[in-house]
């Protein structure tokens, strides 16, 4: 007898094929091509085609389907067969999907028949023809722009002039237009002659060399007088408050080769800008935006898919752009910081850093002695101080106060002896508390508070004990407790770094020495309870539809409480004897407490003092800053603080 085998089928040939499809793997798909099909195309641009093709696109979740016909396909011989498939896949513009049919043919082969796949470009997309590309195109989303409460622009997308130079124009006098130019602009004559020397440069070109703000007007027309100088309108980022919000709003800079890397999947290319430091950086995301793609044929002009372009979101902040410039103003000679918050609501009207820069000089070119300032490492200029951590020096007394009278440690009205200038308890050797003032030798609350005495807190702490007053300055005022200030990080307050592990330590915690940290919205927050009924407001940033206040912690301490270290505070700055009290503003009820905070490597040291002022007003409360100024030893210390904040709450609110 004779045996007889079953010729394979095409459905067998197309299943093969399609699952090598689904792996791409693309080699063994080359291999299942027709005779006629391996005569048009090598196996190496074959796979070449599908893989750069693929790549360009960003194929994600390929999914390609034999929709196999019930039965099998009679076919006769030398026909075609056709065989229905489907695919579908997400790519960089959206998802594709398609149903296609392949035809195979029969060929002989050592082994007998075998069916063999009839290839075309169609296979890849049904709109690609043979001898056609694929592109991939993307579009930029316009970036969101930050605005203030009162919609003033904090970062917004501006027309600004595009100076260029036409090489033909200032061919005469060439080095004496540069010169010119050089002189009018803050650009180097090396940067000029880098840019005329690009390659693509043609004797009639405009070649771009610097970006102006067009509100310079003088700068301009003297430029435009030159011969072959000529301008272009273009959209850019630009920060009309510029070294007031600098440290608030931060920059937006061309994407680094390593940001690049980093973000290698996030849609950004080697032309990308990206936000720098401050809420560009913190929003980078939101207003961003998403980039629009298109894949398509140019020669037919067939569209495969598109995504269009997603604007970045526009932020409303709760910064009040008028408050930001007034502390910028008072603080610009000195290195320092000051947040302002509302103290009823919450919402946060201003964060200063200082000293500060211009963000717009990384658009139009920087001033060589900006530069240098900017680039000094020991000034720090780019670096924002409202949301790191400092000693808060007696700015810390009325928390220490409110733990004292919580916990029964303190009678307000009980009168400590203190005499002198120092105090040490025995067995402590040579470490002693000194006083800020040794006018009154019997101390109750309120003349602690008013007078700043150290000694007075420091034996409050001590009658609290360190385990009672770091438990219970962490439970009542979130002291180590994350501060949810979205988006912009706010390093984390703490009492101790380990626990207070000596009396000497308790004794300087308890007039905010010690180990003590906090940063400066902390204690503007820490401020709060005193204005209502004992509950500690949480800041927030971004505005939204109710200003309705965040507790952020309920019940620090009773409203009787409250309002007793609130009438405290009040005479801090009323009292002729207030630390606070000088100068008088006419007009304003105002409460508050200074403080000045040494910093020293060790006991026996002279550190550098940093001063403070937290104030607030209590009629219609409004408004409540807190400033710190570091080294204001030889500038009669906290005093030289006081005047600042007074004169921005006399401007804001009066």
């Amino acid at each position: 007898m004779a045996g007889c085998s079953k010729e394979p089928t095409p459905e067998e040939r197309m299943t093969q094929y399609i699952k090598d499809w689904n792996e791409q793997n693309f080699s063994s798909m080359y291999e299942q091509l027709s005779k006629k099909t391996k005569e048009s195309i090598s196996e190496k641009d074959f796979k070449e085609r599908y893989e750069n093709i693929y790549q360009a696109i960003e194929t994600e979740k390929l999914k390609v389907t034999f929709n196999k016909p019930e039965g099998e396909t009679e076919i006769k011989d030398g026909e075609t067969a056709k065989l229905p498939f489907s695919l579908s896949m997400e790519t960089v513009a959206g998802p594709v999907e398609f149903e296609h049919e392949a035809s195979l043919i029969q060929e002989e082969t050592e082994e007998g028949k075998e069916w063999f796949i009839e290839w075309d470009p169609s296979y890849i997309f049904p709109q690609l023809k043979e001898g056609e590309e694929v592109r991939v195109t993307s579009s930029s989303p316009e970036r969101g722009q930050l605005f203030d409460r009162n919609g003033e622009g904090l970062a917004i997308n501006q027309t600004v002039y595009e100076i260029g130079v036409i090489p033909q124009g200032i061919a005469e006098n060439k080095e004496e237009i540069i010169d010119k130019i050089t002189k009018l602009l803050p650009i180097s004559k090396e940067k000029i002659d880098q840019a005329l020397a690009a390659d693509w440069v043609r004797e009639g070109d405009f070649v771009p060399i610097a970006k102006m703000n067009p509100a310079d007007e003088e700068t301009y027309q003297q430029l435009i007088e030159l011969p072959g100088i000529q301008k272009k309108d273009v959209t850019a980022r630009f920060y009309p408050f510029g070294e007031s919000a600098a440290h608030l709003v931060g920059y937006v800079r061309p994407i680094t080769a390593e940001q690049l890397e980093e973000q290698k999947d996030a849609g950004y290319s080697g032309n990308s800008m990206i936000g720098t430091r401050g809420l560009e950086q913190v929003y980078e995301k939101e207003l961003r935006g998403e980039s629009g793609w298109k894949i398509f044929i140019p020669d037919s002009e067939e569209v495969i898919a598109e995504k269009p372009a997603v604007n970045g979101r526009d932020i409303r902040l709760t910064i009040d752009a008028t408050l930001q410039v007034q502390l910028t103003n008072e603080l610009k000679k000195d290195e320092g910081t000051a947040v302002a918050i509302h103290p009823k609501t919450g919402e946060t009207l201003a964060m200063v850093s200082t000293p500060t820069y211009n963000p717009n000089n990384f658009l139009f070119g920087w001033p060589e002695e900006e530069l240098k300032t900017f680039n000094d490492e020991k000034l720090a200029t780019s670096i924002a101080k409202f949301n790191k951590l400092y000693s808060p020096g007696s700015t810390f007394k009325p928390l220490t106060a409110a733990v004292g009278l919580e916990t029964g440690k303190v009678d307000p009205n009980k009168e400590e002896s203190i005499t002198g200038a120092t105090w040490s308890k025995e067995g402590w050797g040579d470490y002693e508390v000194t006083r800020v003032s040794t006018r009154l030798e019997k101390v109750n609350l309120k003349d602690a508070l008013v007078t700043s005495d150290n000694i007075y807190f420091a034996r409050a702490a001590l009658s609290i004990g360190s385990k009672t007053f770091q438990s219970e300055l962490e439970k009542r005022f979130a002291l180590s407790e994350e501060l949810d200030f979205y988006p912009f990080p706010i390093e984390t307050s703490s009492v101790s770094n380990n626990g207070i592990g000596s009396e000497g330590l308790l004794a300087d915690s308890g007039f905010g020495q010690g180990e003590v940290l906090m940063s400066p919205l902390h204690v503007a927050a820490s401020y709060t309870p005193f204005l209502n009924e004992g509950n500690m407001i949480q800041p927030y940033l971004e505005m939204k539809d109710s200003n309705k206040p965040t507790v952020w912690k309920e019940g620090v301490l009773s409203q009787e409480n409250a309002n007793l270290i609130l009438s405290h505070l009040k005479a801090v700055v009323n009292d002729p004897s207030g630390t606070a009290n000088k100068p008088v503003v006419e007009g304003l009820e105002l409460a508050g407490k200074t403080g000045t905070a040494e910093l020293k490597v060790s006991k026996d040291a002279k550190g550098q003092e940093n001063g403070w002022f937290v104030a607030m007003n209590t009629n219609d409360p409004r408004l409540l800053v807190a400033m710190m100024i570091e080294d204001v030893k030889d500038r009669e210390g906290s005093h030289y603080v006081v005047p600042k904040v007074k004169n921005v709450m006399k401007a804001y609110l009066q």
